[in-house]
């Protein structure tokens, strides 16, 4: 009995030493807003160097990427953003689309300035980061997409995910009718009709990308890994990274592991062909 209060007060002491003081994505010390495209988008900024643009996924907002805001702001100029309708940021009056949401984030890094900024998105953040790489790459140095789906079939998600992002958005559609008021149902709405049908990328967009590119994934994910497979095999300066026995949420499971990958593709010379066989 004399020893479980001493490791009880142990592994008290790594849990508080692994969570932030800091209020990522409600920081009001250093939150902005900018308007975009009319639209107010909500970000923050953390860390001197290289500029470093995190986006997020569909679920979440700068809150997400906690774990790795507190590793990255060591090197980076961590740039973190709430896109259209999550986190602090408007929604506006179009309908959700992950070509609108590519649109925010290249006029965000023109009006910022951000010369050579570097590109981190996980899930449809990962999706934006591929779309501003075909049609937006001027600025952008790396990117890493982690994650993401090119099209909203089956032949990049399996069908329990489709058939869950069906089910959320009828259900979300059912409590608008209802003008139901326990939460914000519009984006519940938007957020799922937005993934149930897009995006449509082509083998030929992905062709369009230049700048080099870390796909990345899990062997279990809701992504196929084949999929995965076929967004880095069409990229041309692309390298690849698929996580054994990690699921999607790596990001927060296994924060090292992900983080250290990506550090090392930000931070070393990109590795083509050339030098598959040396």
């Amino acid at each position: 009995m004399k020893f479980i209060i001493p490791i009880i007060l142990f592994l008290n002491c790594i849990v508080a030493f692994c969570q932030s003081d800091i209020p990522y994505g409600k920081n009001t010390e250093i939150g902005k807003y900018i308007k975009i495209n009319d639209v107010k988008l909500y970000y923050e900024i953390y860390g001197e160097g290289e500029p470093l643009l995190l986006i997020h996924g569909n679920r979440t907002g700068i809150k997400g990427w906690e774990p790795q805001i507190e590793s990255f702001k060591k090197k980076f100029k961590v740039i973190a953003i709430d896109c259209r309708g999550r986190g602090k940021s408007e929604l506006g009056k179009d309908s959700l689309t992950y070509i609108q949401q590519a649109k925010d984030i290249s006029v965000f890094i023109e009006k910022m300035k951000l010369d050579s900024v570097n590109i981190v998105g996980k899930s449809d953040g990962g999706i934006i980061g591929i779309l501003l790489g075909i049609y937006y790459p001027n600025h952008i140095k790396k990117i890493v997409s982690f994650g993401a789906n090119m099209q909203p079939d089956s032949t990049a998600l399996y069908p329990e995910t489709i058939a869950e992002i069906k089910a959320e958005r009828i259900y979300a559609e059912k409590m608008l009718h209802k003008k139901d008021i326990s939460q914000n149902w519009t984006i519940e709405y938007q957020r799922n009709r937005m993934m149930e049908f897009q995006p449509n990328i082509t083998a030929e967009d992905l062709h369009k990308i230049k700048v080099p590119v870390l796909v990345m994934s899990c062997d279990r994910d809701v992504i196929r890994e084949e999929h995965t497979f076929f967004i880095y095999k069409n990229i041309q300066n692309a390298n690849l990274s698929i996580f054994p026995g990690e699921v999607h949420g790596v990001t927060r499971k296994n924060p090292e592991l992900f983080n250290s990958t990506v550090e090392k593709f930000l931070t070393e010379p990109f590795k083509s062909n050339s030098i598959r066989f040396e």
